[in-house]
C-alpha cells in the first residue's frame, strides 16, 4: 500500500526566500521517496540591509511578512501536514532579526527558526548528498549563500569535518569581503585536502544551479573548472542589463551569480577538484528529510 504525505520547508536565505512542498511517498518494503511538488522563489534581499546596515529594514520587513502570509496560504491550500521554517545569515546577523521572527509568528502563525552556519550545513547533509558521495572517493562540499559558505569534506563515505565562512555571494557585492577571509578559507581548505588525492567538489545553491543548467549537461555530468571560469569571463563581459535581457536570469540573479563562481573557482582551485558535480540539493530539502526521520541531532521548530 502506498502512502502520500505532504511536507514543507521554508528557506529564508540572505538573497531569497523559498518555499519547497514535497511529496514524501511511503511503500511497504521500500524505500521512502521524496519528490519535489512546488518551490516558490521570492527575491527578497535581507543581506543587502543585515550585513551593511545591521537590521532588516521596515520595507523589507513588510514584504517579508507579506511573503510568508502567501506561504502560509499555500501550505492550507496544498494541504501541507508538516511544516518548518529556518532563516540563515541575514537573520542571525540583523539585531532585528529575533523582533521580526515574533512578529511574523504573531501575524501569520509560522514559527521561524534561526540557525547557526553548522547546523545548516547539518540540516544540508541530511538532504539527498550522501547518495552522491562513494566510498572510497574524497569530497569536498560547497555550498554558497547570500551572506555565507558552508564546506564540509566526506572522505571514505564519512563526514570529516565542516565549517561555515562569512563569504557569501552578497556581501561580496558590498565588497564586505576582507582578503583575509579569503585567506582563511584558502588555508582551510588546503589543510584539509592536501593529503587527499581526485578531490571532487559537490556544489549546491542557486547560482551553481543555474550555471549548470546553462551548461546543456546531463545531472550525472559534471563541470571543469575550465568552464567556469569561462562562464564567469563571459559573465563579467556582460552588463547587468544584458546579463538578464540575454540571458534571461531573474534581477536578483543577474549580480550575485558572478561572486558565486568566483567562490566555486576557488574552492576547487585550493583542493586541486577537476570537476564540480551540481545536484539539485539545498536547506530545504534537508529540512523536510530531517522533519521526516525526525533527526533529534539538528534542532529545528517542528510546526504541525
Amino acid at each position: 500500500m502506498i502512502k502520500i504525505k505532504k511536507y514543507a520547508a521554508i528557506d529564508i536565505g540572505s538573497n531569497a526566500m523559498r518555499l519547497l512542498i514535497s511529496n514524501v511517498i511511503e511503500e511497504e518494503n521500500k524505500p521512502t521517496q521524496f519528490n519535489k511538488s512546488h518551490l516558490i522563489r521570492v527575491p527578497i534581499r535581507l543581506g543587502q540591509d543585515a550585513f551593511t546596515v545591521g537590521e532588516i529594514s521596515e520595507e523589507s520587513a513588510e514584504r517579508m511578512v507579506k511573503a510568508m502570509k502567501a506561504f502560509k496560504l499555500l501550505l492550507d491550500v496544498y494541504q501541507v501536514e508538516k511544516y518548518a521554517a529556518c532563516a540563515t545569515s541575514a537573520m542571525r546577523e540583523a539585531y532585528n532579526g529575533n523582533e521580526l521572527v515574533q512578529e511574523i509568528a504573531k501575524k501569520t502563525g509560522i514559527k521561524i527558526d534561526i540557525i547557526e552556519g553548522k547546523t545548516e550545513a547539518a540540516i544540508i547533509a541530511n538532504s539527498d548528498l550522501t547518495s552522491f558521495i562513494k566510498n572510497d572517493g574524497h569530497y569536498l562540499y560547497v555550498d554558497v549563500g547570500g551572506g555565507s559558505t558552508e564546506f564540509t569534506l566526506f572522505s571514505n563515505g564519512k563526514q570529516i569535518v565542516s565549517k561555515s565562512f562569512k563569504n557569501g555571494t552578497v556581501r561580496l557585492l558590498n565588497n564586505m569581503v576582507t582578503e583575509g577571509v579569503w585567506l582563511e578559507i584558502e588555508k582551510w581548505i588546503k589543510t584539509h585536502t592536501e593529503h587527499l588525492q581526485n578531490v571532487e567538489i559537490i556544489g549546491s545553491g542557486g547560482n551553481i544551479n543555474k550555471i549548470f543548467k546553462m551548461s546543456g549537461k546531463t545531472n550525472d555530468k559534471p563541470l571543469t573548472q575550465a568552464y567556469l571560469m569561462q562562464r564567469y569571463k563571459y559573465l563579467n563581459s556582460l552588463s547587468y542589463e544584458e546579463r538578464i535581457y540575454t540571458l534571461g536570469l531573474n534581477t536578483d540573479r543577474a549580480d550575485v551569480i558572478i561572486p558565486a563562481i568566483k567562490i566555486y573557482a576557488n574552492a576547487m582551485k585550493w583542493s586541486n577538484a577537476k570537476h564540480i558535480y551540481v545536484p539539485k540539493i539545498g536547506l530545504s530539502d534537508g529540512i523536510v528529510k530531517a522533519m521526516y526521520y525526525k533527526n533529534t541531532k539538528i534542532k529545528i521548530n517542528e510546526i504541525l
